[in-house]
């Protein structure tokens, strides 16, 4: 039992160093961490997760606050539109069979560890992004899956017209149902949304991103409360590492080569996207 714990705290730890250093995509981790190292079933594995994410989500916004970068309306109001999808994906969630859940979720990996490395640019150093290459630099930032870029200008204009804002539900759902259904953040969805049918600014879609994560993660938690069968043994100190790595990643995506980290992470995520769908048809 120690060396298991040992093992899932210090891969926790790298998950929480892949969301903190490049945001997205490290979530994905955390289902298949748990399915085939903890030993949970893939139920309890995306209830874990929800957790685990929903957590590291609300760690990540306060830092985001802290320095100006949150919308806390915005962010409220897109968690409250995603309401429904969140919802719909747990009652799917709960209908659907180990194999097919974790067969479906094979391609949920698969996509962003795609999108992470078609999304990695290589601007000359030092480039800062502004204006309409805010919307580039956001969608290759760390909430929407791809490499970490700078951006320092603050959106002051949102584009509230009707098309953006129905766009936007449309947006808000469908992360609530990925939310639901598989219990990953869904920020490679909801940064692009706050960055082209807004207008957000980079560093203001990812902090603002990070609300609408944890409230979805905390509105799919409370539809399975009543079923919530959770080893806390195996949990705590999974979630405990993943936010250490978080605070630990933060820090040093400043310092890291973000574009070769995260090719190498979204191969990484691609060989266990067909280790999840191997397993799956196997079971």
């Amino acid at each position: 039992m120690t060396a298991l714990l040992l093992t899932i705290s210090l891969l926790g730890l790298f998950v929480g160093l892949a969301l903190g250093a490049l945001g997205g995509g490290g979530s994905t981790l955390a289902v298949p961490i748990l399915v085939f190292v903890a030993g949970l079933s893939a139920q309890d594995a995306t209830t874990a997760s929800l957790i685990v994410v929903g957590v590291a989500a609300a760690v990540g916004a306060l830092g985001h606050y802290r320095n100006g970068n949150v919308r806390v309306g915005v962010g409220v109001a897109f968690g409250a539109a995603g309401f429904g999808g969140s919802r719909l994906g747990t009652l799917v969630h709960q209908a659907l069979p180990d194999q097919l859940l974790l067969f479906s979720f094979s391609a949920v990996i698969m996509i962003v560890a795609v999108r992470m490395y078609r999304s990695v640019q290589s601007p000359p150093s030092g480039t800062i992004q502004t204006g309409r290459n805010d919307v580039s630099a956001a969608m290759n930032s760390p909430a929407s899956g791809g490499s970490v870029l700078m951006a320092t200008r603050r959106t002051t204009n949102i584009d509230l017209s009707a098309t953006a804002l129905s766009k936007l539900a449309l947006a808000a759902t469908a992360v609530g149902v990925l939310t639901g259904l598989f219990g990953v953040g869904g920020g490679f969805a909801v940064v692009p949304a706050l960055t082209l049918l807004l207008g957000f600014g980079a560093r203001e879609a990812i902090g603002t991103s990070l609300i609408v994560i944890a409230i979805n993660a905390g509105v799919a938690l409370s539809m399975r409360a009543s079923d919530l069968a959770i080893d806390w043994r195996l949990i705590t100190p999974f979630l405990v590492a993943v936010t250490v790595g978080v605070l630990a990643g933060s820090h040093m995506s400043d310092r890291i080569d973000a574009d070769r980290l995260t090719r190498s992470f979204a191969i990484m995520l691609g060989c266990v996207a067909a280790y999840t769908a191997l397993n799956a048809f196997a079971a």
